[in-house]
């Protein structure tokens, strides 16, 4: 007889509990984050059988291998079905090099694939017992859309999100604050950071119990589990052939889902962690040495700037070592294994607008700054590989938001304006609705008093 799979804290210091715990906790109660106590595994003819399943399809079986115990057969079917009705690109671009496109969601971002499955996991939970929670997110971009989007109209959820007030794109910020309802929205003086550490500080505040505070960030492993799907995905689309994934990287849940669906037995050779001038995790990398970038540096590929990623705890746990909150690594993880699976490059706002530009003359390919980002990392890593290296395998470079996000940008290196999908090109015509505050925790606590 099979068994919940428990989910443990990466600070070693609370309790193990069930999928639905760590749900809606977010974050544990010593403010560790939680990981699955183990992996199941995918069997080979269920990998094989991905080839011929609709992308909805192989969520449910790979979800199904943790929630079996906890979600029915025909409720897990029902709720991945309805995440994940849009389509997943995967674009060839050149010999066996493709590009895979996570933009054609509701809000064009990658969080989409994360935050709408989560929504509708944490809905399944609260409605019958018609209890009540605020979500409570930081964000450096996409994440806020796309949470604000999945759970908008959810009448046991209120949302509340923090993002940078100068470091989100217009599009990313109307993204947010023109929905209003169960959603608010708050502009922090600050960098990402800040917003972050307001959120875990809000967790830890004796005056918010009442409150049922749940998180969306990647920081929940219910984000986490549904972002191993496109790898699979991808892979199956591909040829079904060994793959190295180049992944663009700023918290680094993205990274985490990857390695959920190698753990899982998906035959990933090697990740490649492409991040952008905060490059925190490739210098640990290179140099054994740990040090958050404080504050985050502003680029282009706004997601990504993050000095201090959130799941590195968890990349150090998988690996076997500790990292509490402040990034500090209290027992040392199997730094030689990491290296071998990774390799870690950290790409500048220059040369991503030089990749921008090669890309689309050179292939007709049109990246936005973190597809760019991580198309670049990756012809980096296969520079100066023999054929023999390169023979068999597959390269995926993943592009995670719609380079109508990023207009200006595009405009000023291609000297066109990238047409916008539906889901952006109205957001001109609604208001918006947002409150401004000073980086201060007391100024955040002070408006959820009075809001909430």
């Amino acid at each position: 007889m099979s068994h919940k799979i428990k989910y443990y804290s990466t600070n070693l210091r609370a309790p193990e509990v069930s999928f639905r715990e760590a749900l809606l906790r977010g974050i544990a109660p010593d403010g560790g984050l939680y990981m699955p106590r183990s992996v199941p595994e995918l069997t080979r003819k269920e990998l094989e059988s991905f080839t011929d399943r609709e992308y909805y399809e192989i969520a449910f079986v790979i979800l199904n291998k943790f929630l079996k115990n906890e979600i029915g057969y025909k409720d897990l079917m029902s709720l991945c079905r309805d995440a994940y009705n849009f389509s997943v690109p995967l674009e060839h671009v050149a010999d066996d090099c493709y590009i895979l496109r996570l933009d054609q969601g509701p809000t064009a971002s990658f969080k989409d694939f994360a935050v709408r499955m989560m929504a509708r996991l944490m809905n399944y939970f609260i409605v019958p017992e018609q209890s009540h929670y605020t979500i409570l997110t930081a964000t450096s971009g996409d994440t806020g859309s796309a949470v604000a989007s999945a759970f908008h109209g959810f009448k046991h959820i209120d949302v509340i999100i923090l993002f940078p007030l100068d470091e989100v794109s217009e599009t990313q910020r109307k993204q947010m604050t023109t929905l209003k309802g169960n959603i608010s929205v708050v502009a922090v003086k600050g960098k990402f950071d800040d917003c972050q550490r307001i959120v875990k500080r809000a967790f830890a505040d004796e005056a918010f119990r009442n409150l049922s505070l749940s998180s969306a960030n990647s920081i929940n492993i219910g984000r986490l589990l549904p972002q191993s799907v496109y790898y699979a995905w991808a892979w199956s689309r591909s040829g079904r052939k060994p793959v190295v994934f180049s992944v663009p990287s700023g918290n680094y849940g993205n990274l985490m889902g990857g390695l959920i669906a190698r753990e899982m037995g998906l035959p990933v050779e090697k990740f490649v962690i492409s991040a952008n001038e905060n490059n925190e995790v490739p210098e640990y990398l290179r140099t054994g040495i740990y040090r958050i970038i404080s504050p985050s540096l502003n680029c282009i590929s706004s997601a990504m700037n993050v000095g201090h990623p959130s799941n590195m705890a968890r990349i150090i746990a998988l690996y076997g070592g500790v990292m509490n909150e402040k990034g500090e690594i209290l027992r040392s993880p199997d730094l030689g294994r990491m290296q071998d699976d990774f390799y870690g490059i950290s790409v500048s706002d220059q040369v991503t607008r030089e990749t921008i530009f090669s890309g689309y003359n050179d292939h007709r390919v049109l990246l936005e700054p973190h597809g760019a980002v991580a198309w670049k990392g990756l012809q980096h890593f296969l520079s100066g590989k023999s054929p023999e290296e390169l023979n068999g395998r597959v390269f995926i470079s993943l592009e995670t938001a719609h380079p109508a996000k990023f207009p200006a940008e595009i405009r000023r290196i291609l000297n066109f304006m990238p047409e916008a999908p539906p889901s952006l090109s109205k957001l001109a015509e609604i208001d918006e609705e947002y409150l401004t505050i000073e980086n201060d925790y007391n100024s955040f606590r002070e408006y959820i008093q009075k809001t909430h």
